[in-house]
C-alpha cells in the first residue's frame, strides 16, 4: 500500500499488535491521540512500530495514566514526537531514544497532553546523554515538569549542544512552591555555540541569575520567555548590555500561581547544592527592580532590544526620569501594573512605535512625561486608568505636544468627562481614536484637523446629541477620510425636538455611523427605540416639533418686532421729553438747595438764558449784554461765561434753562443750522412743559429775517401765538424793541 498518512485520533484503541501496521511500509505520518492506550505490553507491545521504518511523524498524546517505557527504538525515520509521559514512581529519558537520530521537534509538555495541570506528569529526571544524537532535533519543550529542576536543564543543554536546536522550553520544570531560585552559567553555557533562536524558562522561581551567566547565550537568541519568576536586582542586570536578544519578556513577576494550586508533584529527593556568588549578598537582597527608582533611573537593556514586555507584575511606584540604555526598543509594555504617576520624562526611546501603559490606575502624567524622543511613537495604549481629571487641566495639548505620529491612541475607560479643544492639536496623522467607556457628553475636543482619522470610537458614554459644533467637525474629517466612521452604541441619544438637528444629521452625514441599528433612541414619550430608519425617525420628530416651532418662532418674532416699533415710535415721540427728564435727573442729583415747591416763591440764579448761536456772539455780548444787563440791571446767563467747566454741554444746557426764569432765543440762520442751539430751544420748550406747568417762558429775537417756510414747525408755532420780538433796524424802533424786551423778560 501507498498510504503515507493514517489519523486514527479519537477512537477509543486499547490495544496495538505486532502486526497491526503490517503493509503500511510508506506510512509518513501516524496518529493515535486521544485513545485508551496505557503502553503495558498487553495493549501495547513494543514491536508494534515493527513495519513502520519510514515513519517520520508520530503523535500519541492524551493516552495513558499510568506508568510506561516506550520502546521506539524501531523508527529510525522520526523526526517529529509528541507523546505523554507519566510514571507512577519514577521516569526518566534514557537510552531508548538514542537510536532516534532524525529527530527534530518532541514534544513531553503537560500543555499539548495528559500532563495538564489536573493530571501531574511526572518525569523525575533527564540524565546526561539522552538527547546526544539528536542531532536534527530543532525544538524541545520539556515544560511542567517540575520534578526536573536545573540540574536536569544542564543534562539538557550538555546533550543538544551539537544538535541544531531552534528553540528549548523549559517552563515549570522547578518546584512551585520551593525556594527562589538562580539560574547559573553551567546550566545554559553549553547553548553558546547552539543556534538557539528562541529560549523559555517562566515559572522557575528565578530571582537571579548568576552574574556573567548571560554572556554564555548564543549570539543567534532572537527571545526570551522569563515571566512568572521573582526577579531581583543583581549584578546580572549589567550583562544585559552584552547580549543580542531582540524580544524579551519578563511579565507577572511575583505571580500568585491561581492556576497551578493543584500542580504538585512529589519528587525523590536528589542531593546537590546550589553555589552563589560570594562576591556579594546581591542575591537576597529585599529589593525589587522597581524599588530602586528614586528620581532617575537608567534601564540596562540588550542593544538590539526591540520588544520589552513587564506586564502583570505587581508595579506599584511612580515613574520618575528614566533613561534606557542604547536599545532598538519598538514595543514597549508596562500594563496592568500600579505605576499610579508618570512624571518622566522617559528618554532615548527613539524608535519606539508602541507604548501600553494599561490598566495602571495611573490619575497623574506630567506634561513632560512623552519626551521628543516619542517622535516614532505610532500606538499608545493608556485604556483602563483614571486620567479624566489631568485631561481636562491640560487645556493647550502639552500632554501629547511631542506625539506628532502617533495613529493610535486608546484612551477608554479612565472616567473622562471633557476633553478641551486643543487636547489632540498636534495629532494630524490619527486614525484610530478610542475613547470607549467614560464619562462624555459631547465632542468638545477639535477634530477637524485630523485628516487621516478613521474610526472615532466614543461607544458607552453618555452622548445624548451632538452639537452644532461637533456635527460640523465630523462632517469636516469625514470629506478629507473617505471611510471615516464613528460608532456611538451604547450611549442614550434622546430622538426630541431639542435633537431634532443631530437626528437629521444621523440622515444626512457622509460620516459612517458603526452598528447605526443597534442605536438606542428615547423618543418624547420616554420610549426607548433601535434607530433602524434615521429618516423616518426624523420626518416623525419633524411633523411633531414644527408645529409647535413655527408657530413659536412666528409669535416670538412678531412680538418682537411690535415691541421695537412700539419702543423706536415711542422714544421718537418723546425723544425730547426723555432727553430733558433724563438731563433733569442728573442736574437734580448734584442740586444742594432744596427748591421750593411753590413756583411762585422760587429764586432763580438768573433772569433770563440766552440760547444763540457762536456766529451771533457779537450782538450778544456786546449790545445785548450792555441793553439788559448793565443798563437794565438784568442778570443774564451765557454759556460762554456762565457753564461750569467740567460738566457735559447738555447737563449745563438744562442746568442753565431750569436755573433761568426765562428763555431768550436769538434766531438767525445760524441758529437753525446748529445742533446745540435747537437742543437749547428743546430742552426750553420742555422745561416750561413740565417743569412750569405749561408756563411759556420761551421767547424768540429775530435778531435777522428768516422767511416762514425755513422755520421748523415747533419755532413755527410758537411764532403763530406772538412769542417774538423782531430786531429793528431804526432808532426810534430800537428804543421801543429794548423796552418791550425788558418787560417780558420782567414779566410773571
Amino acid at each position: 500500500m501507498f498510504m503515507k498518512s493514517l489519523d486514527l485520533s479519537f477512537n477509543r484503541i486499547k490495544h496495538i499488535r505486532k502486526n497491526s501496521f503490517k503493509g503500511l511500509n510508506n506510512l509518513l505520518f501516524l496518529d493515535l491521540s486521544n485513545n485508551d492506550l496505557n503502553y503495558e505490553h498487553i495493549s501495547f507491545e513494543s514491536a508494534a512500530f515493527y513495519f513502520l521504518e519510514k515513519l517520520k511523524s508520530l503523535n500519541l498524546k492524551r493516552n495513558v495514566n499510568s506508568s510506561f517505557v516506550p520502546d521506539l527504538s524501531k523508527l529510525q525515520s522520526l523526526e517529529t514526537l509528541s507523546m505523554d509521559f507519566i510514571s507512577d514512581n519514577i521516569a526518566i529519558l534514557d537510552e531508548k531514544f538514542v537510536c532516534l537520530k532524525n529527530l527534530t521537534f518532541i514534544d513531553l509538555s503537560g500543555v499539548t497532553g495528559n500532563c495538564k495541570m489536573n493530571t501531574p506528569c511526572k518525569i523525575q529526571y533527564i540524565y546526561n546523554g539522552t538527547l546526544t544524537n539528536m542531532r536534527n532535533m530543532s525544538e524541545l519543550d520539556v515544560s511542567l515538569n517540575t520534578c526536573l529542576g536545573f540540574p536536569a536543564l544542564e543534562n539538557i543543554t550538555t546533550d543538544i549542544m551539537q544538535s541544531a536546536i531552534k528553540v528549548l522550553k523549559v517552563n515549570y520544570i522547578y518546584g512551585i512552591f520551593e525556594m527562589t531560585s538562580v539560574l547559573k552559567y553551567s546550566h545554559i553555557r553549553n547553548l553558546q555555540n547552539t543556534s538557539l533562536i528562541r529560549f523559555e524558562a517562566a515559572g522557575n522561581r528565578i530571582k537571579s541569575i548568576e552574574s556573567g551567566a548571560l554572556r554564555y547565550l548564543p549570539k543567534s537568541l532572537e527571545s526570551v520567555d522569563l515571566r512568572d519568576n521573582v526577579f531581583s536586582v543583581g549584578q546580572y542586570l549589567n550583562d544585559l548590555k552584552t547580549i543580542h536578544i531582540t524580544s524579551i519578556d519578563i511579565s507577572h513577576t511575583y505571580s500568585t500561581h491561581n492556576m497551578l494550586t493543584t500542580y504538585l508533584e512529589m519528587c525523590i529527593p536528589r542531593e546537590y547544592t546550589v553555589t552563589i556568588n560570594s562576591q556579594s549578598n546581591w542575591l537576597y537582597k529585599k529589593i525589587t527592580f522597581f524599588e530602586s527608582m528614586k528620581k532617575r533611573l537608567i534601564i540596562p537593556v540588550p542593544p538590539k532590544l526591540r520588544t520589552f514586555l513587564f506586564r502583570s507584575s505587581r508595579l506599584k511606584y511612580e515613574i520618575p526620569y528614566v533613561r534606557f540604555t542604547k536599545n532598538e526598543l519598538n514595543n514597549l509594555s508596562f500594563s496592568d501594573n500600579t505605576l499610579h504617576r508618570w512624571t518622566g520624562p522617559i528618554r532615548n526611546v527613539k524608535q519606539l512605535t508602541s507604548l501600553d501603559l494599561s490598566s495602571n490606575t495611573c490619575s497623574n502624567v506630567s506634561k513632560l512625561f512623552f519626551s521628543k524622543d516619542f517622535s516614532m511613537l505610532k500606538n499608545l495604549l493608556l485604556h483602563d486608568n483614571n486620567l479624566g481629571q489631568v485631561i481636562a487641566q491640560d487645556n493647550n495639548g502639552e500632554i501629547l505636544k511631542n506625539l506628532n505620529n502617533v495613529v493610535y491612541i486608546n484612551l477608554s475607560k479612565n472616567k473622562i468627562k471633557n476633553i478641551p479643544n486643543l487636547f489632540f492639536k498636534k495629532q494630524h496623522n490619527l486614525k484610530h481614536l478610542d475613547l470607549n467607556e467614560n464619562m462624555i457628553k459631547d465632542i468638545t475636543f477639535k477634530v477637524s484637523h485630523m485628516n487621516k482619522l478613521v474610526f472615532l470610537n466614543l461607544r458607552n458614554n453618555h452622548i445624548s446629541k451632538l452639537s452644532k459644533y461637533a456635527l460640523n467637525a465630523l462632517d469636516s474629517v469625514a470629506k478629507t477620510s473617505v471611510n471615516f466612521t464613528i460608532d456611538l452604541r451604547g450611549n442614550n441619544i434622546f430622538c426630541n425636538c431639542d435633537s431634532i438637528s443631530f437626528v437629521k444629521w444621523m440622515v444626512n452625514t457622509p460620516t459612517h455611523l458603526h452598528g447605526l441599528k443597534k442605536y438606542e433612541c428615547k423618543m418624547p414619550n420616554n420610549t426607548q427605540i433601535f434607530i433602524h430608519n434615521p429618516r423616518q425617525i426624523f420626518k416623525t420628530l419633524q411633523k411633531e416639533c414644527m408645529s409647535y416651532e413655527g408657530i413659536i418662532i412666528g409669535i416670538t418674532t412678531g412680538i418682537l418686532i411690535f415691541i421695537f416699533i412700539l419702543c423706536g415710535g415711542i422714544s421718537y415721540r418723546f425723544k425730547w421729553k426723555l432727553r430733558y427728564l433724563y438731563y433733569m435727573v442728573k442736574v437734580k442729583w448734584h442740586q444742594t438747595d432744596k427748591e421750593s415747591d411753590n413756583k411762585d416763591e422760587r429764586v432763580y440764579m438768573y433772569d433770563v438764558f440766552v440760547s444763540y448761536a457762536d456766529e451771533d456772539q457779537t450782538f450778544v455780548h456786546n449790545i445785548l449784554v450792555k441793553k439788559l444787563e448793565k443798563d437794565g440791571g438784568i442778570q443774564l446767563c451765557l454759556h460762554k461765561r456762565n457753564f461750569l467747566p467740567g460738566n457735559d454741554i447738555a447737563t449745563n444746557i438744562t442746568s442753565a434753562i431750569h436755573n433761568s426764569r426765562k428763555t431768550m432765543v436769538i434766531m438767525s440762520p445760524y441758529y437753525l443750522a446748529s445742533y446745540w442751539c435747537m437742543f437749547e430751544y428743546n430742552m426750553a420748550r420742555m422745561e416750561g412743559i413740565y417743569e412750569r406747568d405749561y408756563e411759556n417762558i420761551l421767547f424768540l429775537v429775530f435778531y435777522k429775517q428768516i422767511s416762514t417756510c425755513d422755520l421748523p414747525l415747533q419755532i413755527l408755532e410758537l411764532v403763530q401765538c406772538q412769542s417774538y420780538i423782531e430786531y429793528p433796524n431804526d432808532e426810534y424802533g430800537d428804543v421801543v424793541f429794548w423796552e418791550q424786551l425788558k418787560r417780558a423778560i420782567q414779566s410773571c
